[in-house]
């Protein structure tokens, strides 16, 4: 019986080739499990629907055949295989060594390192510190917007911002509207940062008990909240979650606010998987749409509920931060037409946006997770959703203010949007 090609990875990036001289196919590991990338040329990317583990290897070798016209495809298959294994981009023996080396190395480090100095921003102390003023020197007035932390009302108080996960290149008018408007006063609190878990599985929650090393220093995580979290929250929270490795959107929450009150903050770290909630139908016994709530998954409701004692004990010592990126469009991400930031069609997104942020900033959580599936589903894809979500289930009777709105061309074909937002009891 011929044997079977092992499965392409299904958590692989995908992107065009960046080099003119090679066009094809750019194969990438967001997981950081592996740090190669590969290009792979126009006649091999075809050669790809082999490596669905039905199709064996001779399968791929008459694929070749036909597509070369060749005699001998053997050592073009062979160095396919052998090229996507060795580079870890098969389900294979050799992935899954270099998954669980990846694992452990993360769990056992004192700290976690950053993971975007270099690139995302400057790796050393005094060139990341000008850039972060230059950054936070960017927010655009808006008529009639306050400053984050801007009292609604007597009596009330701040309790929370949310700012973008996106570049802070990109976003950084928005970091610098949501970060602003901070008080001295919050200086001494525990930053409770809840991000989007981009690689983390459904209806998880992700934690570690590493302090977050940036250039500016040591960010310090309450090691005692942590564990708290973990004792109440069995089932719904992954400790020492490897997601943390290779996150960005606590990250960089983490450089704005050692930026502001300087490197030894103390922060709780929470990254906040996708929340799923499907019901089976009682006629055809199908998955359904998400027509309930995300806590009615035990181990999401146990982490709520969680979250929602530990705000309601410790309030007056924490301060919220959510990282958060909003609408996901354009061929990148999908769609059959190209996005420009506030043009055309992305008039109508905006809309969209903002009555999905009135049910966020009127602190309705059960508004909000109908708008997120009015049309049956996200189709704007707002990975910030589940950080929402959970603030406003833990810490309930907010209300906040849109303090800016943006979109931005990720590239020349799909737009991310994102806000600045401040919340308040």
């Amino acid at each position: 019986m011929p044997s079977v090609l092992p499965r392409l990875r299904n958590d692989l990036d995908f992107l065009p080739s960046p080099l003119t001289d090679r066009p094809g196919l750019l194969v990438r590991d967001p997981m950081r499990y592996s740090e190669v990338a590969m290009v792979l040329p126009p006649l091999l990317v075809r050669c790809l629907a082999c490596f669905d583990g039905a199709h064996s290897a001779e399968d791929l070798r008459m694929l070749v055949i036909n597509l070369t016209g060749g005699p001998d495809p053997d050592d073009i298959t062979r160095g396919l295989v052998g090229g996507l294994s060795e580079s870890g981009f098969l389900d294979d023996d050799v992935f899954r060594a270099l998954r669980a080396t990846r694992r452990r190395a993360f769990a056992s480090a004192e700290v976690r390192p950053a993971a975007f100095a270099g690139g995302g921003y400057p790796d050393e102390h005094g060139p990341l510190r000008q850039t972060l003023e230059t950054w936070t020197a960017q927010r655009k007035p808006v008529p009639g917007v306050a400053a984050a932390g801007a009292i609604l009302g007597r009596n009330r108080r701040p309790v929370a911002i949310a700012a973008p996960h996106v570049s802070p290149e990109g976003g950084a008018s928005t970091y610098a509207a949501a970060y602003g408007g901070l008080g001295d006063e919050l200086a001494d609190r525990t930053f409770v940062i809840l991000g989007t878990s981009h690689y983390g599985p459904p209806n998880r929650f992700g934690l570690t008990r590493k302090s977050f090393q940036t250039p500016f220093g040591e960010a310090l995580t309450d090691v005692g909240l942590v564990d708290h979290l973990e004792r109440m929250a069995p089932g719904g929270v992954d400790l020492e979650d490897y997601c943390h490795a290779i996150e960005h959107s606590i990250e960089f929450q983490v450089l704005f606010l050692q930026h502001r009150f300087g490197p030894r903050v103390k922060i709780l770290p929470i990254l906040c998987g996708p929340m799923i909630c499907q019901m089976t139908s009682q006629t055809t016994g199908q998955m359904t749409g998400p027509t309930g709530r995300p806590e009615e998954d035990p181990g999401v409701a146990r982490v709520l509920g969680a979250l929602a004692e530990l705000q309601a004990a410790r309030g007056a010592s924490l301060f919220w931060i959510l990282g958060v990126d909003m609408a996901h469009v354009g061929r990148r991400y999908g769609d059959p037409w190209s996005a420009l930031a506030h043009d055309g069609p992305m008039s109508g997104v905006a809309e969209r946006d903002r009555k999905r942020l009135e049910r966020v900033l009127q602190g309705d959580a059960d508004g909000f997770w109908a708008a997120l599936h009015e049309q049956g589903h996200d189709d704007l894809r707002w990975c910030g959703s589940a950080p929402l979500y959970t603030f406003l289930r833990a810490h309930p009777g907010v209300a906040g203010q849109l303090l800016e709105y943006e979109q931005w061309n990720i590239d020349d074909q799909s737009v991310v949007s994102f806000a600045a937002l401040s919340f308040e009891v």
